[in-house]
């Protein structure tokens, strides 16, 4: 079974991105975790939902 709730540091790694950057996109309302008690996670359909949101902003193709 496949994760559904992913921590900061998984967040980190599968975006490649460092812990202020993250917490950047989530002040921008671009990243948006949820709480399980007082636990910080992220669902992983929103990290997919993220990446595709820049591809669509980038047409759709890799930087160069």
């Amino acid at each position: 079974m496949e994760k559904k709730l992913l921590t900061l540091p998984e967040v980190q790694t599968a975006l490649s991105l460092g812990r202020s950057k993250v917490y950047e996109l989530i002040g921008a309302g671009e990243l948006r975790p949820v709480r399980v008690g007082r636990a910080v996670r992220f669902p992983a359909q929103e990290i997919d939902a993220f990446v595709e949101r820049l591809q669509a902003e980038q047409g759709g193709g890799a930087a160069r």
